[in-house]
């Protein structure tokens, strides 16, 4: 069985699940992003158990399908966007159509409709806090974060960047405070400039 876990968006959020499962004597098969496969059989109190203790590390059990397809929207987006600079060379819609099982324009009006934002807006934001991520490092020129994430130009990121966190990225990278946001959290604080 396949339980759907929100907020499971790194690494360590999967190994701190897999433990949560574990230590509720689930046999926990796989965990990937914003899911984990046990066997069964389990008893009913075994989920509420790690359904409580999940609340407390900030992750939430899913049971509504609408939120599931949600989470592995943001999931399929996030691997994109992180994995691999080969990732955002495709086209997304038609790879979260394809990976979703579903129409795009169906995705996208779920999506809003939950998010307030578009996949293409959430994309974008999850793009400019890779941005944010690359300028902290301070490994890589501006030149090369733009054609690690995609982007047309330098000016392209630099006005989605300006437009997103009311900065520069160059006032991003000399601020003491850089701003960033949880990866779980990205999408849901608009800026008001």
């Amino acid at each position: 069985m396949v339980f759907y876990v929100k907020n499971m968006v790194c690494d360590r959020c999967k190994m701190v699940v897999n433990q949560l499962f574990s230590q509720a004597t689930f046999q926990v098969q796989q965990v990937t992003l914003g899911e984990v496969t046990v066997s069964e059989p389990f008893a009913p109190a075994q989920v509420d158990a790690v359904a409580t203790t999940l609340k407390e590390y900030g992750f939430e059990l899913l049971e509504d399908k609408r939120l599931r397809v949600i989470e592995k929207i943001k999931t399929l987006v996030l691997e994109l966007v992180r994995s691999s600079s080969e990732g955002l060379k495709v086209n997304v819609s038609d790879y979260l159509a394809a990976q979703l099982h579903r129409d795009y324009n169906g995705l996208s009006t779920l999506f809003s409709a939950h998010e307030g934002i578009t996949i293409e807006q959430y994309i974008i934001r999850q793009k400019i806090e890779r941005a944010k991520e690359l300028l902290a490092y301070d490994e890589l020129t501006l030149s090369q974060i733009a054609d690690e994430l995609h982007y047309s130009s330098v000016g392209h990121l630099s006005n989605q960047f300006k437009k997103i966190t009311g900065m520069t990225p160059s006032q991003f990278k000399n601020a003491d405070s850089k701003g960033r946001q949880p990866l779980d959290a990205v999408g849901y604080h608009v800026n008001a400039n």
